[in-house]
């Protein structure tokens, strides 16, 4: 039965995978109004998933060797923090950080806008948890341009390419999943402190 679980969870996700390196249009390829099964149903495969992920965890922490990023990205009151909290409630919190981005402290804002992100990235062994994160960049940010202000950029970075910059930046990051977590803290942390505008580029 358990295998069977497994297996049903495994062609449950299988709809909402991307395929790395793929370009995907939210609006073209998923359906907003997608629903498979029962509600007894999502329990049953929740309450599997939840004991799959507690049983995950101890391997990830007994390894030591790696790190796992959970990057929750959504509109206000679309379940984020519900997600949170239902997934995650059979792993050991010891183990798990859970990080909300708001707006920017001033303290922040003296560094570039990367570097709160990954002041929190998680170390080896660990799990963490982004509510929002650094595509906030790429969204709100390029909403209101008072926010872009804030980050006194300097003069030359704040042209028309800054976007096509950080999408290309906040990419490369995520294409690299073959790093260490914390060791991209480390080098992320020595190239800002350096001076370098980020990690990923020679300007900011």
């Amino acid at each position: 039965m358990p295998a069977d679980r497994d297996e049903r969870i495994a062609d449950f996700v299988k709809p909402f995978r991307v395929k790395p390196g793929s370009e995907v249009s939210l609006g073209k390829d998923f359906d907003s109004a997608f629903k498979v099964g029962s509600k007894k149903q999502g329990q049953e495969l929740l309450s599997r998933g939840i004991d799959l992920l507690a049983e995950y965890q101890s391997r990830l922490y007994a390894d030591d060797t790696h790190g796992v990023l959970i990057v929750l990205q959504a509109l206000d009151a679309a379940g984020k923090d519900g997600t949170i909290r239902h997934v995650m409630s059979g792993v050991n919190p010891q183990g798990v950080s859970v990080h909300s981005f708001k707006v920017p402290s001033s303290a922040e804002l003296d560094h570039d806008y990367f570097w709160r992100f990954a002041q929190r990235l998680p170390g080896r062994g660990e799990i963490g948890i982004f509510n929002r994160s650094y595509y906030e960049e790429v969204l709100v940010v390029r909403v209101h341009p008072e926010l872009l202000e804030n980050q006194k950029l300097p003069k030359d970075s704040r042209g028309p390419g800054i976007w096509k910059r950080r999408f290309r930046e906040i990419n490369d990051l995520g294409a690299q999943p073959h790093r260490q977590l914390d060791q991209d803290r480390e080098v992320v942390l020595e190239l800002v402190e350096r001076g370098t505008a980020h990690p990923l580029s020679p300007a900011h």
